[in-house]
């Protein structure tokens, strides 16, 4: 039986005026963390519990809650720095027309005209389609390498589950270069915060 933690909780960073500009979820130490897009407050007393000995899932929700009452900068809705509406992903970031700019001219220098290895190669409907279900199996759902769920098995036994390998990385604070290196060998570690863990891909557990 999958054990249900509840030692998550979420937090709030004030500013001077004690005014939040930023609503997080975690577990640990991560609301003291430094390795982070938004900064948290040099003063200890301007980083704020809000609720404590929450499930992943309360966590989840109540952060949601919490940037949807007090809004985001970035859409012009509120007081907040974050650039997701909170949960699991990157639901709702907003992406900066420049960057999408960049973006295009990417995509087009590489594989328009000449530089596209199939550049003046007559291809028939049955090609076209069988090339568009190819990119669709490949870049959706489970098959996507970056979206495949991922399982830590905690020493004693205890299973967390997780949507892919940027999630787990991120809420268990491990390196992910270190997971991935985990993931892919097989292996478990053998000393460290991570000692006797090990972590798989969901589909290797179920095959």
């Amino acid at each position: 039986m999958t054990k249900l933690h509840n030692d998550y909780y979420t937090y709030a960073y004030l500013r001077e005026d004690k005014t939040p500009y930023y609503i997080g979820k975690g577990r640990g130490r991560r609301i003291y963390c430094k390795n982070r897009t938004i900064k948290a407050p040099k003063d200890k007393s301007l980083i704020l519990f809000l609720k404590k000995n929450l499930t992943e899932a309360e966590a989840f929700k109540h952060e949601i809650y919490m940037i949807f009452v007090l809004g985001r900068k970035d859409l012009g809705t509120g007081i907040l720095r974050n650039r997701t509406n909170g949960g699991d992903g990157a639901s709702g970031a907003v992406v900066g027309a420049e960057t999408k700019k960049k973006m295009s001219e990417a995509k087009k220098g590489k594989y328009t005209g000449e530089k596209n290895p199939m550049y003046g190669v007559p291809r028939t409907e049955a090609q076209k389609k069988a090339q568009s279900e190819k990119l669709t199996g490949r870049f959706m759902g489970a098959l996507n390498p970056g979206s495949k769920a991922i399982i830590a098995i905690e020493p004693d036994g205890t299973q967390r589950h997780f949507g892919g390998r940027n999630q787990a990385a991120r809420e268990l604070e491990i390196n992910r270069g270190d997971l991935s290196r985990y993931l892919k060998s097989g292996k478990q570690p053998r000393w460290g915060k991570w000692k006797d863990w090990q972590f798989l891909f969901k589909n290797s557990e179920e095959s």
